[in-house]
């Protein structure tokens, strides 16, 4: 495949609001031993983007300083070493940056096909989402059949992802969300009991049920301490991310005389052994179920290349119910 020496990308001209994100032209980058190049058809849209965006979470280093870390296309070249793939082949990946782009390079072990059956457009918004729910509801949450599971924010994307494989593997599900329409959505997708909370205290909706074993958090803040009051004895709480402040206080008596458990992680500081193991798991244990259309990703919205910063705004809003994309090609 003869390659262009130019592409397309939109770039963070500065920190700041959706606005600083600008399209521009950068070198078709140059995959090295393990990588591979793909031509990218779609690149998926999430938060961390948007902290990238206002100066908050900076790449990884060696990284490219574009945003998106996710999306689907074409291998288009391989580096030294790489024997999984051929060029040509529909892959659909997570990336350490770059997705911003027509090219995007990322590891050869952390894409996998575009199961059968999806479009690109979907494709492009599996990764970041399948790879942080398997491995904090699955992997370090340890969830299991029949226990009782919340997600908070689940008409998010990771909402509506944590939602779909924890009731596929016969957990029982409540989400919390923020409109009636937003409630219905994660009841559609296997959630038991969804959960307004403008209208009611989800705390009180577990304690009802006998607690949570496990709670799947993105909000920080408050929601910590409270998280902890909604926990079954021996229960686990992940923390993946805080829209209302990393900053809480806690009493931990709790902890310690109800035997808690407070976790969490994030995805893109992974070691590249740890994203490839969970690209394994992925492959063996969910890919069948969106071949066979068990499951699939929810999508909200698609933005041209160029309009990045519409998507951005979007996002902010919090109306968005699932996942946005951008279309690259």
């Amino acid at each position: 495949m003869q390659l262009p020496d130019t592409m397309r990308v939109v770039e963070i001209s500065e920190y700041g609001a959706p606005e600083v994100l600008k399209p521009a032209t950068r070198p078709v980058p140059q995959p090295g031993p393990g990588q591979i190049l793909i031509r990218l058809s779609h690149a998926g849209v999430n938060r961390p983007d948007a902290l990238q965006r206002a100066g908050n979470y900076a790449p990884p280093p060696g990284a490219s300083p574009l945003p998106g870390l996710e999306g689907a296309g074409h291998v288009a070249a391989l580096g030294k070493g790489v024997t999984r793939w051929q060029v040509g082949d529909a892959v659909t990946a997570l990336l350490p940056g770059g997705g911003y782009a027509e090219y995007a390079l990322t590891h050869a072990d952390h894409a996998l096909p575009v199961p059968e059956g999806l479009s690109m457009e979907q494709a492009a918004a599996l990764c970041e989402t399948y790879y942080t729910v398997w491995t904090n509801v699955f992997m370090r949450g340890g969830l299991e059949a029949g226990e009782r599971f919340l997600v908070h924010g689940g008409s998010s994307g990771i909402g509506t992802t944590a939602i779909q494989l924890a009731a596929l593997r016969g957990a029982r599900v409540f989400a919390t969300a923020g409109s009636l329409a937003k409630c219905e959505t994660c009841k559609t997708l296997g959630a038991e009991r969804a959960i307004n909370y403008r209208d009611e205290d989800y705390v009180e909706v577990m304690k009802a049920e006998g607690g949570a074993q496990l709670i799947l958090d993105m909000v920080g803040g408050p929601y910590v301490a409270r998280n902890l009051d909604a926990l079954a004895n021996d229960g686990r709480l992940v923390q993946i991310a805080f829209l209302q402040g990393a900053e809480v206080k806690l009493n931990m008596t709790q902890v310690m005389t109800r035997r808690l458990t407070i976790t969490g992680s994030t995805l893109r500081p992974q070691s590249d052994a740890a994203k490839a193991g969970i690209a394994e798991a992925l492959m063996k244990e969910v890919w069948p179920h969106l071949e066979a259309g068990r499951i699939a990703p929810v999508m909200d919205s698609v933005y041209p290349l160029e309009k990045a910063a519409e998507a951005h705004a979007r996002i902010e809003t919090s109306e968005h119910i699932g996942k946005i994309v951008l279309q690259v090609a």
